[in-house]
């Protein structure tokens, strides 16, 4: 049997279980905890040190979000707006960013660019209760990693974070071998 996460004491959700569990100790033979990262048997897996930041004007979905993400055992931080999220990614940048697409004064395509502009290592995943072909086509264009149309369930929000932590990852794998492979003549 493995640890899914939900320790003594601690109220978290369990990736594979569905449910809340209250303060006592969660074990399930389908999760398990694996040198600082969360595992479960449908192959997501986050680093415990992987940083996202959630950014919708909705509270429910962003504690929701925010919940889902922290069970799973990512540092995560949420914001209602994208002039909050440029603050943040000022103070500390993240690895992924959740991002809706209609809020109050920036709205998530703009937000989007700017981030990309400023840090192009951190993956973006929007995701939006107004999904259209040509919002899709504009966030991919400014580099959008994923694109999401609400409702999203936990196991979705996890899903799409973990699939942009890990193209990070790879992508900044990369980038050496690229830098190396120029100086070989």
């Amino acid at each position: 049997m493995g640890r899914c996460g939900t320790g003594p004491g601690l109220d978290r959700k369990c990736l594979n279980q569905g449910d809340f569990l209250g303060p006592r100790p969660g074990w399930h033979e389908s999760c398990s905890m694996k040198g600082g990262k969360t595992e479960d048997t449908r192959g997501a897996e986050v680093d415990a040190k992987t940083k996202i930041l959630v950014v919708d004007d909705d509270e429910v979905v962003r504690l929701s979000h925010q919940r889902s993400l922290a069970g799973a055992h990512c540092h995560v931080v949420a914001v209602w707006n994208g002039d909050e999220a440029m603050r943040a990614m000022e103070q500390q940048p993240f690895d992924v960013i959740l991002l809706d697409l209609r809020m109050p004064g920036t709205d998530g395509l703009a937000v989007l660019r700017m981030i990309k502009q400023r840090w192009p290592e951190t993956e973006v995943v929007i995701v939006t209760g107004y999904p259209s072909l040509e919002t899709v086509k504009e966030a991919v264009e400014a580099g959008a990693c994923d694109y999401l149309t609400k409702p999203v369930g936990p196991d979705e929000v996890i899903h799409a974070a973990t699939g942009a932590a890990t193209r990070k990852q790879w992508a900044l794998r990369r980038v050496p071998d690229q830098i190396e492979a120029r100086r070989m003549p």
